[in-house]
Order: C-alpha cells, then sequence, then structure tokens
C-alpha cells in the first residue's frame, strides 16, 4: 500500500477547502436520495441536492451584509493627527488672547496698599490693545501652534497606554473615576517634552511689555532662545517644566474623569452617547473643572517661568511669596479668563 503524504497545513488552502466541502455535499445529498429516493432516479436526484449546497453556499449572508453595511471605517493615524492639529489650532487661535490676558493677571506686580495694575480681565484686555494694539494679545502664540498638532498627539497617545496600565476592562462602563483620572493625568508624562519649554518661552514673551518687567526683551524666538540659553543654557530654557508636568497631570486627571462622568449622566436610555450639543457642554465643564484644580499650580508656574534669573530657588518659594503677600486668593489670578476660554477652546 502506498503510503499517504501530505504538507503539514496544506489542507488549509482554499482549493482543499473547496474539495472538502463539495464533497461533503455529494455525501449529504446521496444520504437525502437514500432516505427519499425521487422518480427522477437516484443520481438525478443527487445532481439536484448538489446544486441546492452550491447555491445555498454561494449565497450572501445577510447577516454578514449587514455588519458590513453598519461598520464605521475608522481614519487612520494620518488622518486622525491632522485633525487633532487643526481642531488644537483653532483652540489656540480661539483661545490665546484670554491666555495672555490670565498671564498678565498671573505675574502682574502686587504691593500692600497699591491699586493693582489690572482690575480684572476687560481692564487688561482694554490696556493691552490700547498700549500694544491688537496683535497684543496673540503675543507669544507661534509656540502653542507649532507644538499643537504632536502635543495633542502625544496626548492622546499617553491617555491610550494610560488606560491600559491604570483602568479595568469595565472602568469607562462602571464609571471608575479614579481610574480614568488617572490614565489621564498618564498623558502628562508625554507632553510635556513639548510644553515645558514651551511654557517657557510664551510667557516671557507675553509679559515683556508689563511695567513690572525689567528682564531683557526680545524681538523673536530666536533671540529668546538665544538670550535664555546663554543666561542658564538648557536649564533656563526649559524652566519650570517640572511644575508644568504637575500641572497638566493634575489638569487631566480632573478633565478625563469629569467628561466621562457627564457624558454618561447625559447619555439617553437606549443610546451610545450624548448628542451633540451635551457632548460639547460636558467638555466645558470639564474645561472649568481642569482649570480650577490646576490654576494654583499655573500661577506658581507661570510666575515662576519669568522671573529674573536666581530671584527663586524654586516653585516651593514662589509659592510662600505668594501666600504671604496675597493670601490664598493670590493662586487663583487670572480664574475667570481661564473660565471664559474652557468652553470656546
Amino acid at each position: 500500500m502506498r503510503e499517504c503524504r501530505y504538507a503539514p497545513g496544506r489542507w488549509w488552502n482554499p482549493l482543499s477547502l473547496s474539495s472538502v466541502l463539495a464533497l461533503a455535499c455529494v455525501v449529504l445529498a446521496i444520504q437525502g436520495c437514500e432516505a427519499d429516493p425521487p422518480k427522477s432516479g437516484r443520481w438525478g436526484a443527487v445532481r439536484e441536492r448538489v446544486g441546492l449546497c452550491v447555491q445555498h453556499l454561494r449565497r450572501p449572508n445577510p447577516h454578514a451584509m449587514g455588519e458590513a453595511q453598519t461598520e464605521v471605517k475608522q481614519p487612520g493615524p494620518l488622518k486622525s493627527f491632522l485633525a487633532g492639529g487643526a481642531g488644537g489650532v483653532c483652540l489656540v487661535l480661539v483661545g490665546h488672547p484670554l491666555d495672555t490676558i490670565k498671564v498678565r493677571i498671573q505675574t502682574m506686580e502686587v504691593v500692600a496698599g497699591q491699586k493693582p495694575q489690572y482690575s480684572g480681565m476687560i481692564d487688561c484686555a482694554r490696556q493691552i490693545v490700547a498700549k500694544e494694539g491688537p496683535t497684543g494679545l496673540y503675543k507669544g502664540m507661534a509656540a502653542p501652534l507649532a507644538g499643537v498638532a504632536p502635543m495633542y498627539a502625544l496626548c492622546f497617545l499617553g491617555y491610550g497606554m494610560g488606560k491600559k496600565l491604570f483602568c479595568d476592562d469595565d472602568a469607562f462602563e462602571k464609571l471608575k473615576l479614579t481610574q480614568i483620572g488617572m490614565a489621564g493625568a498618564f498623558s502628562s508624562v508625554f507632553t510635556t517634552p513639548i510644553l515645558g519649554p514651551g511654557e517657557r518661552l510664551k510667557c516671557v514673551l507675553q509679559i515683556q511689555n508689563n511695567p513690572g518687567y525689567t528682564g531683557p526683551k526680545y524681538g523673536s524666538y530666536k533671540e529668546l532662545v538665544s538670550g535664555l540659553w546663554k543666561e542658564g543654557g538648557i536649564r533656563s530654557v526649559t524652566r519650570g517644566s517640572g511644575a508644568t508636568l504637575v500641572r497638566d497631570g493634575v489638569a487631566s486627571f480632573f478633565y478625563f474623569s469629569t467628561y466621562e462622568l457627564l457624558k454618561k449622566m447625559w447619555t439617553p436610555k437606549g443610546e451610545k452617547g450624548p448628542n451633540t450639543l451635551m457632548t460639547f457642554m460636558a467638555g466645558g465643564f470639564a474645561g472649568m473643572a481642569n482649570w480650577a484644580a490646576m490654576l494654583p499650580i499655573d500661577t506658581v508656574k507661570s510666575r515662576f517661568q519669568t522671573a529674573p534669573e536666581g530671584k527663586y530657588s524654586g516653585v516651593v518659594a514662589v509659592g510662600r511669596e505668594i501666600l504671604a503677600k496675597e493670601g490664598v486668593a493670590g493662586f487663583y489670578r487670572g480664574l475667570t479668563p481661564v473660565m471664559v476660554r474652557a468652553f470656546p477652546a
């Protein structure tokens, strides 16, 4: 007897599968004919039954067709990156004037017994436009514009990794807010290498026209980077990056957890998510929670990053000075513009 030989895994190829299916059809047809022999004869019935089997195999599966029709094609990484970048650019264009006002109010010199330079958000905006024109509100915008696309890409990359590290499989279904918040906080590890130096450069350019500013004035980012490098090397350029990491970690914790909570609360029964308006509202309120939590850290960071070289030994010294001179309220300077900014940006 000749030994039967075959290549391992050969039966997986489509031709062999077709042969097996055809043989199965013939066997089933013969069995059916033996049980109920028709008038056309045994082999004629076999041919008919085989034909029916083949037609059934060729018939499209209506469930598979429904799934194919309802499947939503997800955008690729490049499209997602470009879409996120475009959205980030819009965010900067809308939000930067309010950010400039915030930084000016945060860093203004406060002397006991004297009227502060700015009485509030409107007064600050009015003075900036009167002295510097509308473009004064956009001081330092180049750095955020340049970094916004990679920053958002890294943010959501970090958030995705954070979900794998901190979240259970049912974290979003059962709203385990601490786990969701920790995943959001983890994203700041990825964004700080861009945001830390970017915030340092942006803040210095934003406050150069403040009356209390005594440092050198720079006409461009190239001059600014060169000047800071001469002042203290890479340490000067990245000053405040540690505070930026803590700020963004706290902010992202509250943003992502609040956003998921509100989305769940405002999702109608039987629906997968809220409508467009309520999604917008969830994002706006999450942004407000984000800023309310991180503003004290942001105030300390802004003052530390814009102070003359050697004025403070670190961020703790900045915090002590604010508390001693202005009390707790001093940490919340610029609250109004950031709350206004939370919804449109």
